[in-house]
C-alpha cells in the first residue's frame, strides 16, 4: 500500500523512548533529538543508558601544545562529542596548534557535525585557516565512509579524537575506524577526548517501573547504548525478553546501519533502521508512521 508523503505524517501522540546520552557539550544528541521528536508532534522520553563524561585536561594536553599538529596531515571525528572535548581542551591563546606552513590540512566529520568546525575552532587550530584547512564530509556518513572519503594516507599522520570507554564493553566501531585509516595507509593516531561510561543501575527504571506508561518506540543512537540499557535491565532484575513481553507494540529503531548491527550483535533484533549516520534534524523530521488496527507501526527512518 502507497504511503502517504512525508510531510504529512507526524508522531502526534506517539511516545518515544531514546537511550541517548543527556550529557555532552556542542548541541548534545539527547537534547536535540527530544527537541526533533517534540517538533513531530511525540512525547519523548529521555532514557539515557550512557554518560559522556570530559577528561582530565593532562589526557589531551600532549596534543594541544603550539607546533602539536604540524606532524599530522588530517584531524578526524567520527562523533559530535569528539569535536565539542577538542574545542573545550583547546588553549584559549590565539597562538594556533600549527604553524602557517604550505602543507594543507584536512579536518573530516560526519554529516552535520562538521557545523561545528567554524571559523573560531578552525583559527586556533592553524594559521590561515581559510587557505590551508581543507573541511571533508564524507557522502556516506559512517566511520567507514570517512576513511574512503580520506582516501589513500600514503604513510601520513591522522589524528583521531574518539571516546574511551569505561565500564562497557568498547564497540568496535572506533577499532575498525582506526584499523581501516592504518589499512588505507594511514598513520592513526588515538587521542582520549572523553569518556563514554554506562549511566548506572537505575537507568533503565523509566521503561521497567510498575506505573511506566507504554512506549511505542525506542531509539537506540549508538551500539553503547544498547549495552547499557541491557547491563540496566539486569541491574533491575530485567531481561530484554521480557521487557519485549511487557511491551510487544514497541518499535525497536536504529540510528544507522552500524548502531543496527550492534544492537543485533547483543541479541537486540531492530525494526527500523535509517539510511545513514547523519544526525541531522531531517532524519528525525522524516520519522513515519503508519497506524495499523491497533498496533503503531514505526515503519520508515529515512535520511
Amino acid at each position: 500500500m502507497a504511503q502517504p508523503p512525508p510531510e504529512t505524517l507526524t508522531l502526534a501522540g506517539r511516545r518515544v523512548a531514546f537511550t541517548t546520552p543527556q550529557t555532552g557539550g556542542g548541541g548534545a544528541y539527547g537534547g536535540r533529538l527530544g527537541a526533533l521528536l517534540r517538533q513531530r508532534g511525540a512525547s519523548p522520553l529521555p532514557v539515557p543508558t550512557i554518560a559522556v563524561q570530559p577528561h582530565d585536561p593532562d589526557r589531551l594536553r600532549p596534543f594541544l601544545l603550539p607546533g602539536a599538529l604540524d606532524p599530522f596531515a588530517a584531524l578526524a571525528f567520527t562523533s559530535r562529542s569528539g569535536i565539542s572535548a577538542f574545542a573545550r581542551a583547546l588553549p584559549s591563546s590565539h597562538h594556533p596548534l600549527s604553524d602557517a606552513s604550505a602543507l594543507p590540512f584536512t579536518v573530516a566529520a560526519l554529516g552535520s557535525d562538521a557545523d561545528l568546525l567554524d571559523g573560531a575552532f578552525l583559527s586556533r587550530l592553524c594559521g590561515d585557516p581559510g587557505t590551508r584547512v581543507t573541511i571533508l564530509v564524507p557522502d556516506v556518513a559512517t566511520p567507514a565512509g570517512l576513511v574512503e572519503a580520506l582516501g589513500r594516507g600514503s604513510g601520513r599522520r591522522v589524528l583521531c579524537p574518539v571516546p574511551e570507554v569505561v565500564g562497557l564493553r568498547e564497540p568496535p566501531v572506533v577499532p575498525d575506524f582506526l584499523a581501516a585509516l592504518e589499512a588505507a595507509g594511514w598513520v592513526a593516531v588515538r587521542a582520549p577526548a572523553y569518556a563514554t561510561c554506562w549511566a548506572g543501575p537505575g537507568c533503565a527504571g523509566a521503561l521497567v517501573a510498575p506505573d511506566a506508561a507504554a512506549p511505542d518506540a525506542v531509539v537506540f543512537t549508538s551500539t553503547a547504548e544498547v549495552e547499557g540499557l541491557l547491563k540496566g535491565l539486569d541491574a533491575a532484575g530485567w531481561s530484554w525478553a521480557r521487557l519485549r513481553r511487557r511491551w510487544p507494540g514497541m518499535v525497536v529503531a536504529a540510528h544507522g546501519p552500524v548502531t543496527a548491527a550492534g544492537a543485533r550483535s547483543l541479541g537486540v533484533e531492530v525494526d527500523v533502521v535509517s539510511a545513514s549516520h547523519k544526525m541531522k534534524g531531517n532524519w528525525y523530521k522524516s520519522l513515519q508512521t503508519q497506524c495499523n488496527s491497533p498496533n503503531f507501526i514505526l515503519h520508515q527512518l529515512a535520511t
